[in-house]
């Protein structure tokens, strides 16, 4: 009998419980604090499972080890139970930055409350932060997971509402900057979201913050390797090679042209895990992440520096441009590359200066970005005319 496919499926608990597939990264995750690491920051694009690994990561230090039963982890630390604060931005409200405000704040006092814990109500938000780690760390050192962090502000830039990001943006710096001063109190950190924006604008205050974006350690901490597609989904690929009338080969040879390709380090490629789920789900080969959402204001940005799109395919750049994404100054290379248009083909060095070669992961991603980039500036421009 085959398990479940987890579509649209992003807590860890509901995978075990429910007999979904899951892909086995607790290796890679126990490679985050095995070392000694304590503060981590990763970006990646939509859709690649970026909550699932803050819900696992959730029940690895709530010490949930019978979850993970049958998994690499299993028996290879001490299931020590911490106190996590597990923040997730995309569900707060921040219709405006005094509402964020609240929300934070709200959020904190329920989080409090599950622990048996009381904050004062006339301490801010900022404050409550400060108040909620500190008394926390009575049960045990800190772990703090930051979900979408970036919500928020792309929120407002995608609606064209700069001024309103620069301001969510200053009270997400001033919140984060609560967590380098409470160290003493803190087990681990992990922030997560699609964006990267540079750190001077949010992170200023978290100078220990580790960046494994890049990190050829982490490179398929998210995403499926072909290895592990084949291993995983194995029943999957042979019901679709049989509807297809395709053998095993020349259907994993198709999947691969379509979905395959992302990479952060150019050696490590991985599956959009989006695509992959729905490939077996609808049985037929079509574009299924790229549909999910297209950001408005990357479109305006293209037309607005009258952009080629064939300048995106194969474009070569430096390591400074993974780092030059803010709100005053978004760069457009930058931007695909984190949006998952764009990915790391490869990379070479030459007088110890690294040159990135970027151009579209797949098939899937190409036709596309060509179609609704062309279709949809051809929109502006019509009404633009009007």
């Amino acid at each position: 009998m085959m398990k479940n496919l987890p579509l649209s499926i992003q807590t860890f608990r509901d995978f075990i419980h429910q007999d979904y597939i899951y892909v086995d990264k607790t290796k890679q995750i126990h490679d985050l604090f095995a070392t000694g690491g304590r503060y981590y920051f990763l970006s990646r694009p939509r859709r690649f499972g970026k909550s699932l690994l803050i819900s696992t990561l959730a029940e690895i230090f709530s010490g949930n080890k019978e979850l993970f039963k049958g998994l690499w982890i299993y028996d290879k630390i001490e299931w020590t139970k911490y106190p996590v604060i597990h923040i997730d931005l995309s569900k707060m409200d921040f219709e405006t930055p005094t509402k964020l405000k609240e929300s934070l704040k709200q959020f904190l006092h329920k989080t409090a409350v599950s622990y048996d814990v009381t904050l004062d109500e006339k301490k801010t938000y900022k404050e409550s932060f400060v108040e909620l780690i500190e008394k926390l760390s009575s049960l045990g050192r800190v772990v703090i997971l930051v979900d979408e962090y970036d919500k928020p502000i792309t929120e407002f830039l995608e609606a064209g509402k700069i001024e309103t990001a620069k301001n969510i943006r200053k009270v997400l710096k001033n919140f984060f900057g609560v967590i380098k001063g409470s160290d003493a109190f803190l087990r681990f950190v992990f922030i997560t979201g699609v964006s990267k924006f540079s750190r001077v604008s949010i992170f200023s205050d978290l100078n220990n913050l580790r960046d494994i974006t890049l990190s050829q350690q982490f490179a398929v901490l998210l995403g499926y390797t072909e290895a592990e597609l084949m291993h995983y989904f194995e029943p999957y690929l042979a019901q679709l090679a049989d509807e297809a009338g395709m053998n095993k080969k020349q259907s994993a040879n198709e999947i691969k042209h379509w979905y395959n390709g992302y990479s952060w380090d150019g050696e490590n490629f991985v599956y959009n895990p989006f695509s992959i789920l729905n490939l077996f789900t609808e049985r037929r080969f079509r574009n299924f992440w790229f549909t999910s959402g297209t950001p408005t204001f990357l479109i305006q940005l293209i037309r607005r520096n009258k952009s080629e799109i064939r300048e995106f395919e194969n474009l070569t750049v430096n390591n400074y441009i993974f780092d030059s994404y803010d709100i005053e100054n978004i760069d457009i290379a930058a931007l695909l590359f984190q949006t998952g248009y764009l990915t790391i083909k490869r990379i070479t060095i030459e007088d110890r200066e690294e040159t990135y070669y970027l151009s579209y992961p797949n098939k899937e991603v190409r036709d596309s970005f060509n179609y609704l980039i062309a279709e949809k500036m051809g929109k502006l421009k019509s009404k633009n005319k009007k």
